[in-house]
């Protein structure tokens, strides 16, 4: 027995040291963590339950059979844990073995703790950082690749997968975190793309880098890949760890409600005059999300990203909401296509998850133009109209200043299903603004007077007088209250309150078609 305890623990030893020391001290060189040391900063202290830490590879080609390229574990470590008290399954690929190459036991060991996760109802974390699919197993490894894309497709709206990027992650293995829920990125030491530098250069002669093609700010900023960026690995896991305390271990579980001392009945002066007199100047709807939640405490997502909109987690009376807001700050909270694509990216994860949406509205209508045209505004617009239609969470609507055209009806209006829908006296609900619609409806009689200027001045205030408010909405049903700023976040609470028992369904189909 005692040789038999040995032996284990020698073993045991020996799938804890990965590459070995110098490729350990290569990845610290770097400024990254290794894959155990990320798992132990990532769950609560002695929580980790390693899985499949004595599986190794079955390649024989290339010299890969020898006994110094038989390494415990495989190039990722897996098992289960908690985080704060709550379990989830997670897997973390060690670089320092074969650069974390992904071979058919590894594709294999990840697929297990997907699997379980789903049996269990947990959500699953994936840290990435690998050098793409290990070349001496050919196929084999891409069908791993395939294995795993199938389990983050099947498990999507069922758990909540969460990934980070923490190194390299090219070629095929990008699909595996496209399809999870949300991705956080380190900057300078991760980076994504489908094509390297190389190929890029031979294909098609342009100069390009890693970081160029897909570094964190390029995701963040521009393509909208990332949806959270951090200083480095320890700054990531700690927002991986605040993000899943907004949501739910699953599609049936509530989000996990936090005793509140913020008080639910808190009025806040400032918010009676945070709109600017003037239609065109501009205000920071973040500003408006603080004052409201509790504790001031709002985690944004994607907010480098279509700032023109924002998104993000808070809580209200204790309680998690998705807050979707118009951010007159940038492009005056105008709809184009990135925003439009990102609200309903976001608004289908809470729907999904079970997380009420409150939605500040201040929106001017959609982007004009030939770009947004051709690009497909019609279709991307739709998108967000479609998430909003086909929600069936709780959705509350504070409109704070404009809510114009077309754009009126997407945000969550009572038409398509919003459960309360509230204006501040400041709201302009309208076709459009009033200046461009005076010079549309009275043109003869702008055209006809003696003081063109004059006259237009005249009808424009007329106009603003009769529509550029929220009384007429009101008077229709279509607003439930105007109500004074101040009041705004009780008046969410309750709200909140009432739509707890809230019961709607959508028809019964396999799924719907979205205009993707």
């Amino acid at each position: 027995m005692t040789d038999s305890l040995e032996r284990l623990r020698e073993l045991r030893e020996r799938s804890q040291q990965g590459g070995g020391e110098k490729r350990v001290a290569a990845q610290h060189a770097k400024g990254k963590l290794t894959a155990r040391e990320r798992i132990d900063l990532l769950v609560d202290p002695g929580t980790f339950v390693e899985m499949d830490r004595f599986v190794s590879h079955r390649c024989r080609d290339f010299g890969m059979d020898s006994e110094q390229n038989q390494i415990l574990g495989d190039g990722v470590v897996t098992g289960s844990a908690r985080i704060d008290g709550r379990s989830v399954f997670l897997f973390s690929q060690d670089f320092t073995v074969f650069g974390g190459s992904l071979s058919e036991t590894h594709a294999a060991k990840i697929v297990k703790v997907m699997d379980q996760a789903m049996k269990l109802g947990v959500p699953v974390i994936g840290l990435n950082d690998s050098g793409g699919a290990r070349i001496q197993e050919g196929v084999v490894s891409l069908g791993g690749y395939a294995d795993i894309f199938l389990r983050n497709t099947l498990a999507s709206g069922v758990i909540p997968q969460i990934s980070a990027i923490m190194g390299p992650c090219a070629g095929g293995a990008v699909y595996s975190p496209s399809i999870t829920d949300f991705i956080c990125m380190v900057e300078g030491t991760s980076f994504m793309h489908i094509t390297g530098p190389d190929v890029v250069k031979t294909v098609m002669h342009e100069e390009t880098t890693s970081e160029e093609l897909g570094g964190a700010a390029v995701h963040a900023e521009t393509s909208g890949v990332a949806h959270l960026t951090a200083s480095d690995d320890a700054a990531c896991l700690m927002q991986i760890r605040e993000l899943l305390s907004y949501l739910p271990l699953n599609n049936a579980d509530d989000p996990p409600f936090r005793p509140c001392e913020d008080d639910p009945n808190r009025m806040d002066e400032a918010l009676d005059s945070i709109v600017p007199p003037s239609s065109d100047q501009p205000y920071d709807i973040r500003q408006v999300v603080k004052r409201v939640v509790d504790d001031g405490r709002f985690f944004e997502i994607h907010g480098r990203f279509a700032r023109n909109i924002v998104v993000g987690f808070a809580r209200l009376g204790g309680r998690v909401v998705g807050i979707v807001g118009n951010q007159p700050n940038h492009l005056a909270g105008v709809l184009d296509i990135q925003a439009s694509i990102k609200g309903a990216r976001f608004i289908r994860f809470c729907d999904s998850f079970n997380i009420p949406l409150v939605t500040f509205e201040d929106v001017p209508g959609f982007l004009p133009g030939k770009d947004q045209e051709w690009g497909g505004i019609i279709t991307h617009g739709a998108k967000l109209l479609y998430a909003y239609c086909e929600a069936t969470v709780p959705k509350i609507t504070v409109i704070t200043r404009k809510a114009y055209g077309g754009a009126y009806t997407v945000m969550s209006s009572k038409h398509i299903r919003g459960d309360v829908n509230l204006a501040w006296p400041t709201a302009e609900i309208a076709v459009m603004g009033a200046d461009g619609a005076a010079k549309i409806v009275f043109r003869q009689q702008i055209k006809a007077a003696d003081d063109p200027a004059s006259k237009e001045k005249e009808l424009v205030a007329d106009y603003k007088d009769k529509f550029a408010n929220p009384y007429q909405a009101a008077a229709r049903g279509y607003v439930d209250d105007v109500i004074e700023p101040r009041r705004t976040r009780p008046m969410l609470i309750q709200a909140l309150e009432l739509l707890r028992s809230k019961r709607d369904t959508n028809p019964p189909k396999k799924h719907g078609n979205i205009p993707l």
